[in-house]
Formats: C-alpha cells, sequence, structure tokens
C-alpha cells in the first residue's frame, strides 16, 4: 500500500472509532444546524480534527479542503491537497440509521491519487490509489457488468437543501423509474459511489454534490474500471456538483438519458439566484 494511502487509512479508522462511540449515545450529542436540512454534530467535529492532525502529523506541508472547515487556508500553496468529509450521511448517522462513511482523498495538482471510504458500521474499507486498482477489505474491486439499464440497480440522492432543482430532479428522477430494474436513495454520496466500484450498484448519479462528496469516490470508481462525470459526461465531476458514474455501458447509457435535463437544472439555478436576490435584505 503507497505510504499517503496508508496514513489516510489510519485516519480514517480513527475517525470511524469516534463515529461508532457516538452512535452508542445519539441522546447525548449535541447537534446545530448550518442551513436548512443540513445538520452537524459534534462527532463530524472530533471526527475531522482526528483526521487532519493524522494527516499533517505526516505531512505537515498539505493544505486540507475539509467539509467543516479544519485548517482552512491553511498551506495556500501546496500542490498536494486532503478532501475530507468526516462524516457523510450525517442525517442518517444521528436518527441511528447505519448508513454513513469516512472520506479521504488526497489530489496532486487538482486529480486524485489517493482515496479511502471507510464504513464504519460493517467496517468495510474501500482504498484506491491512480494506477493501481481499488479494493475493498483488501480484494481487488471491479465494476458490474451489466450491459442494459433495463437490468440495473440504480443509485441516486434527493438534491436536499435547497429545492430549486427539486422539479428538474423528478422529472429525472421518474425517467430513471421507468427505464432501470431499481433506485435507491440511501443517504451518503460517498458510499454511493464505492458502492459503483465494487458492483453493487451499476450506476449512479446525484446533483448538488461537494467535492468531499465525490472526491475518493471518483478514483474508487475510475481504478474498478468505471466511468465518471458530470450530467453531460464530461469531466466537471469534482467542484461542479453534478455526478453521474457506472460501468462504461451503463454510464453511456445514463449521460443520453440524463444529459438533456442540464439546461432545465441551469436555468432552475438561475431563477433560485433571481429569487433570493430579489428578498429584502
Amino acid at each position: 500500500m503507497h505510504p499517503m494511502l496508508t496514513t489516510a487509512v489510519k485516519a480514517a479508522r480513527r475517525a470511524g472509532n469516534i463515529i461508532n462511540r457516538g452512535a452508542r449515545d445519539l441522546d447525548l450529542l449535541t447537534v446545530t444546524a448550518k442551513g436548512p436540512k443540513d445538520f452537524v454534530s459534534e462527532i463530524d467535529h472530533a471526527a475531522e480534527a482526528a483526521i487532519v492532525e493524522t494527516l499533517h502529523g505526516s505531512y505537515p506541508d498539505h493544505a486540507i479542503l475539509a467539509e467543516e472547515g479544519t485548517k482552512k487556508g491553511h498551506n495556500p500553496d501546496a500542490d498536494y491537497v486532503w478532501i475530507i468529509d468526516p462524516l457523510d450521511g450525517t442525517t442518517n448517522f444521528l436518527h441511528g440509521f447505519p448508513q454513513y462513511c469516512v472520506s479521504i482523498a488526497l489530489a496532486h495538482h487538482g486529480v486524485v491519487q489517493q482515496g479511502v471510504i471507510y464504513d464504519p458500521v460493517r467496517n468495510d474499507l474501500f482504498t484506491a490509489t491512480r494506477g493501481r486498482g481499488a479494493y475493498l477489505n483488501d480484494r481487488r474491486m471491479r465494476v458490474s457488468r451489466r450491459a442494459h439499464l433495463r437490468e440495473c440497480l440504480i443509485g441516486t440522492g434527493f438534491p436536499f437543501r435547497d429545492g430549486s432543482y427539486l422539479d428538474t430532479y423528478l422529472a429525472m428522477m421518474k425517467t430513471m423509474i421507468t427505464q432501470t430494474a431499481g433506485l435507491r436513495r440511501p443517504g451518503a454520496a460517498a458510499l454511493d459511489l464505492a458502492y459503483v466500484a465494487a458492483g453493487f450498484y451499476d450506476g449512479f448519479w446525484e446533483v448538488g454534490l461537494n467535492p468531499w462528496d465525490v472526491a475518493a469516490g471518483s478514483l474508487l470508481v475510475l481504478e474498478s474500471g468505471g466511468l465518471i462525470g458530470d450530467l453531460t459526461g464530461e469531466g466537471d465531476y469534482l467542484y461542479g456538483g453534478q455526478v453521474i458514474a457506472g460501468n462504461p455501458k451503463i454510464f453511456a447509457q445514463m449521460v443520453s438519458i440524463l444529459a438533456p435535463y442540464r439546461a432545465d437544472m441551469e436555468r432552475d439555478r438561475a431563477a433560485a439566484a433571481a429569487a433570493r436576490s430579489d428578498k429584502p435584505q
């Protein structure tokens, strides 16, 4: 295992221990709302602090891009950036719904080189190094081989924070429901991407994502023989907020179905921005 990946795994397992301890006393946790339907707990902060402490212990010159903002602005000129979600699926976690994970990726000049997704509930460790394949608990992962969308299980996520995309998303979802074997929406995008890499899903799409949701999972998918892109199949998935992932044949079919909705989403976004600017401050 690459030494940088070994450090990331150590950090992910430390965070997982904190999360598992917190899960035993959910009613005692301090929870605050960052925004509509967007919660953060003391566990998110503690897990992120443990991750950053572990990573900076070995690589103090690296930059950090983490969901809760730990060490934001630190080492701004660094070539290496760790992209971290300490607890993806916080809402699930706070309800005791056992679907959440730790996601850690290392990007070099903007290209993800190492990725770890750790599911502390099942003790499942998904890892990848660019050019060296992807693994689930030390077993090589491959994307599924299904070739026809009608046979496929597809993952998705609702654009839940602001409702600006909801009508367009529901139209996308209706189309996908009619053309697949089933849709799933467990609620932790990083784990969804790991499931595509492992072949548990044949494909996945979501809109409104952040880089820390996507970074590690994108490398897992690519190193498992899959493809990942934005709604048009292009490369702006890490910072663009829109993601389609899947095995190569299913990826192509999903792009052909979902790409036409991109213009509708741009219209929705413009309308939402205009509505916000019209509101009295």
